[in-house]
């Protein structure tokens, strides 16, 4: 899909399908075209990825058709125009809290390349701009995707207020984050944190928002999500997959020749 094809299906309800890749190797992007991701997501939040290796990254999925989406380091819309720049083709912005934060980052992904007063004049009130320039910047920037990392208590409480700004294509619980600022730091089957998924879900879908969680524990986890009104299938991280298979594998291994030991797989590279 295309990015204008992945926001429409994002805001209209419709299941989109993604990963999260950290890895950056060459190998990884021809193997995943085979998948059937609709985007990947690139952390450069969590990791020391610099920014001419997100480029070649986000260059090389773009190539193979695979949209890539970046999550940034800070809600900062300095940040966000760096990565569109070196090819991504939407961004994630982490920790978001208030409706001002997205206001800043509207004007990257609605209105970009404009700056300073103009941009300014045009955030406030987008009437200030010529029908001709209105008219390019709609084309220029519709493919660019906007998730919005929510995963906090404030974000919850200022979600309306967040969602009704209009800029945003999909939030994305950060399920770590999240439990900690809930009190229950890794409880995920607990009732406040159901409740805050729920809610967040039941919101996003109100404004015709896409909702998600960056999950993986596992596929029957993600059915319960998709249960409560999700519809970004975040689906775990190339470290993940990785270490959660291999260790599977070869404790089997270990079992059929006899031996004691077991692994346990635990990684909680996707749990931030």
């Amino acid at each position: 899909m295309t990015g204008y094809e992945i926001r429409q299906s994002l805001r209209t309800g419709r299941h989109v399908y993604a990963t999260c890749i950290v890895s950056p190797s060459t190998i990884w992007p021809k193997w995943l075209v085979n998948t059937g991701v609709d985007f990947v997501f690139i952390d450069s939040e969590h990791t020391p990825l610099d920014r001419e290796t997100l480029s070649w990254m986000s260059q090389t999925f773009s190539a193979l058709g695979i949209p890539p989406v970046v999550r940034i380091p800070s809600p900062d819309p300095f940040e966000a125009c760096k990565i569109l720049d070196g090819g991504a083709v939407g961004f994630i912005a982490p920790y978001i809290e208030t409706p001002e934060q997205v206001r800043e980052l509207m004007g990257v992904a609605r209105y970009r390349p404009l700056k300073g007063q103009r941009l300014q004049d045009a955030l406030r009130d987008p009437n200030t701009l010529e029908p001709e320039l209105r008219t390019y910047l709609e084309e220029r920037n519709k493919h660019t995707i906007f998730i919005a990392n929510i995963e906090s208590i404030p974000a919850i409480r200022n979600l309306d207020e967040i969602l009704a700004v209009g800029a945003i294509d999909s939030v994305l619980i950060g399920p770590h984050d999240l439990s900690c600022s809930l009190g229950v730091p890794e409880q995920y089957s607990h009732p406040k944190f159901i409740d805050a998924v729920g809610t967040i879900f039941k919101k996003a879908r109100a404004h015709n928002v896409g909702a998600g969680m960056h999950w993986w524990r596992g596929v029957h986890d993600e059915l319960v999500w998709a249960g409560l009104g999700g519809n970004l299938l975040m689906h775990s991280t190339d470290v993940t997959l990785v270490v959660q298979h291999l260790t599977k594998e070869l404790n089997d291994l270990r079992a059929k020749l006899g031996d004691s030991s077991v692994a346990t797989g635990d990684c909680h590279s996707a749990s931030v």
